[in-house]
């Protein structure tokens, strides 16, 4: 297999039985619509990406993972890889055109060039925080934070599971050009059982990872991951999710060990775990791959134990 290398985390695609209740936890979850038809709601972050997240109605379902490309002439080279439809007009709101395979479990990977961009919404403002060791940054600034929706800024990151670990991760690395962050193993080194991969942009400097593949029992869907713009915003999220008195709360707050963010976690009405982050960790192609022992790959830096639920929230 000879793929190519990506350029982006596009968006994640679900499928749910009620667009209004989809729409709704969204909505307080962070994200803006951006389109709505008869059949599918598309959300937004502020950025410009037309949308980040697509929900089709139909009964609940992990459909998969759409990724953008740089060219035209990616979406042709994409066309002739193996399994590959041919190069598609996507029939959505925002328009482009695609190439869709199918990863070694069966969801559908799109690769996506082309769709609309839209106005850049506002986002939370920078904010100056007094330190320890600089007391005096907002000086005669006093903080004072509303209690709304948390604005997200983008989307980040995945993961899924998979009884088909080895192969899964050498797909998603060989078609899609990933470079390995970290390799994750259990007892033995050559024991690997999770991979977080990161987009391959050579010196420039990337997020930690865009996907991570790990071992399972069964396979589906694990989480996704959206950026806001610091640690006030993840815990004014936090707050407001938690008032609303409607939602599961996975896990978090929290600092994970790999990838360094500031996390909160919470479950969608169909249990799919969505996550705010800030403050990842950014590397290049210089940064290689380390190899780590599962128990000091998956500890966090501080805040509390992942939920029974959390460790098994594996949604096909």
């Amino acid at each position: 297999m000879s793929g190519i290398n990506v350029k982006s985390f596009a968006y994640v695609r679900f499928r749910s039985p009620d667009l209004d209740a989809a729409e709704e936890f969204l909505t307080h979850f962070g994200l803006v619509t951006s389109a709505r038809t008869d059949g599918a709601l598309y959300m937004r972050a502020t950025d410009p990406e037309h949308h980040v997240h697509v929900t089709e109605r139909g009964e609940p379902k992990f459909i998969g993972f759409a990724y953008e490309v740089a060219s035209e002439d990616d979406l042709e080279r994409a066309a002739r890889l193996e399994g590959a439809s041919a190069i598609e007009p996507i029939d959505e709101p925002g328009g482009g055109r695609r190439v869709r395979l199918r990863e070694p479990n069966g969801y559908q990977i799109e690769l996506v060039h082309g769709i609309e961009r839209l106005p850049v919404l506002e986002s939370t403002p920078e904010r100056l925080l007094n330190t320890a060791a600089q007391p005096l940054r907002r000086a005669g600034v006093l903080q004072r934070l509303d209690s709304g929706i948390s604005r997200i800024k983008r989307l980040g990151h995945a993961s899924m599971a998979t009884t088909k670990y080895r192969e899964t991760n050498r797909w998603f690395q060989e078609m899609l050009g990933l470079i390995a962050s970290d390799d994750i193993y259990a007892g033995a080194p050559d024991n690997l059982i999770a991979t977080f991969s990161r987009l391959n942009h050579g010196e420039a400097f990337v997020d930690h990872h865009v996907v991570m593949i790990r071992q399972g029992n069964v396979t589906g869907f694990e989480h996704v991951s959206f950026e806001v713009n610091d640690f006030d915003e993840v815990a004014r999220g936090h707050s407001y999710m938690k008032s609303l008195g409607r939602y599961e709360h996975l896990w978090g707050l929290g600092r994970h060990t790999l990838g360094s963010q500031v996390y909160d976690y919470w479950a969608d009405p169909w249990g799919r775990a969505h996550e705010r982050t800030t403050d990842v960790d950014r590397i290049n192609a210089r940064a290689g791959t380390n190899a780590l022992p599962a128990q000091e790959a998956f500890r966090r830096q501080w805040g509390e134990m992942p939920s029974e639920k959390m460790l098994n929230n594996i949604i096909p």
